[in-house]
């Protein structure tokens, strides 16, 4: 058994003071309480560099917005401060660092835009070598303009990948010498609103989740082209469900054999399984997140655990998860966690 430590990526506009740490007992199955790691202005999104070293954190410092970096330590869970890239305008909702720790990317759902920045070789972020400009609408109240929800590298990082909730679209970049180039674009279904979108990891597909529609995009991804094809599409509600709920997060197993994706409203994971043949997903279950507004999850490195973090309630619940047949466990629940939104574990 082993232990494993996480981060919490908050909203500071009531009770966090910024990003939160704790650990996962595997043996004990249980979570710490988690701790104050780093004092920042809304760190509502983070990820860790695949050496563990550097964490990025989106920020809000006054009237500006951009990325922090902290560096890790990893036996106590500090961070400690290294650097930040703000300008004016409000801060990202999305932060992505490549496996070579050379980029980060930044979308930005205020401002419509995505960024890249280069890293140098302490971790540090340069100033943002290239910022894209989405521009359209779409019929929904919520897609007036361009809304940046997500940005990352594909499988390969041949290529970065936007999401954009405003304009229904998915939209495939270059990234030549820290300068982002557009490649391709996918329409989705007017109205859907996507969200995020996660890669398969032995085969070509990818899934996106539609935080308007509350419903997962099966894609079929071309690494040659960097472009996508449509393959289904499937809600992440229960039949008959007619209230109010949103798409939060959406995140694939290693194995590749099942794809989760929280539901914010319904306030539920849906998790379901994958077609081997096809990548198209089948429900196989609903589970109550036991909070509100589950903006986030993640499972442990081990992929045993699954944790959901739920906003509105400002906790953390843990499950246990049967690795063969996707389903999950609540085994805790109620972890203090103040306006808990993103959930990120060192790797393994």
């Amino acid at each position: 058994m082993a232990t494993y430590r996480g981060y919490i990526g908050t909203y500071t506009k009531a009770d966090s003071k910024g990003i939160y740490t704790f650990e996962l007992d595997t043996d004990k199955k249980a979570l710490s309480t988690p701790k104050l790691a780093a004092k920042l202005g809304s760190p509502t999104y983070l990820n860790i560099a695949k050496d563990n070293s550097m964490l990025y954190a989106v920020i809000n410092d006054g009237d500006q917005g951009g990325v922090a970096a902290y560096r890790v330590d990893g036996n106590t869970g500090d961070l400690h401060f290294v650097n930040k890239q703000t300008a004016d305008g409000p801060s990202p909702c999305h932060v992505s660092v490549d496996s070579a720790n050379q980029y980060v990317l930044s979308a930005n759902y205020h401002s419509g835009t995505i960024a890249s920045y280069s890293l140098d070789g302490d971790g540090s972020l340069d100033a943002p070598s290239s910022e894209v400009q989405h521009k359209g609408s779409g019929p929904h109240e919520r897609q007036e303009k361009a809304h940046a929800h997500y940005s990352g590298f594909t499988p390969d990082e041949n290529y970065a990948v936007a999401v954009d909730l405003g304009i229904d679209r998915v939209i495939t970049y270059q990234l030549k010498e820290g300068k982002l180039e557009e490649v391709k674009s996918l329409a989705v279904a007017p109205g859907s609103g996507p969200r995020h979108i996660e890669f398969h990891p032995k085969e070509k597909y990818a899934y996106v989740l539609t935080e308007l529609s509350n419903e997962v995009i099966v894609l079929e991804y071309n690494p040659g082209l960097g472009e996508f094809r449509e393959v289904q599409v499937i809600s992440a509600l229960p039949d008959g469900f007619d209230g109010q709920s949103q798409g939060g997060a959406i995140h694939v197993t290693r194995d590749g054999k099942f794809v989760y994706a929280s539901n914010r409203g319904h306030d539920s994971i849906a998790v379901f399984a994958v077609n081997e043949y096809s990548g198209e997903l089948s429900l196989i279950e609903h589970v109550s997140t036991e909070g509100e507004w589950p903006r986030d999850f993640a499972f442990d490195p081990a992929e045993g655990f699954l944790i959901a973090s739920n906003q509105e309630t400002g906790t953390l619940t843990l499950y246990e998860r049967n690795e063969s047949t996707g389903t999950l466990t609540l085994l805790q629940s109620n972890i203090p966690a103040p306006e808990a939104v993103c959930v990120k574990f060192l790797h393994r």
